[in-house]
């Protein structure tokens, strides 16, 4: 399980990167979050972060 993320809805924020303990999301060239799925710890720190339930743990 890896953390997924619907780009119709991220509005790149960014909060889900500061709260990733693992590093494991950025903010692409559009500011649309992507996840590292090899560094994700499917912790659900991000998922529980975003304000606009734009990630899910999957």
């Amino acid at each position: 399980m890896v953390a997924k993320v619907n780009a119709d809805i991220c509005t790149g924020c960014g909060t889900c990167v500061d709260e990733c303990p693992a590093g494991a999301i950025s903010l692409n060239d559009d500011d649309i979050a992507v996840v590292d799925e090899s560094e994700c710890l499917d912790c659900g720190a991000c998922e529980d972060a975003c304000p606009n339930n734009a990630i899910t743990i999957e």
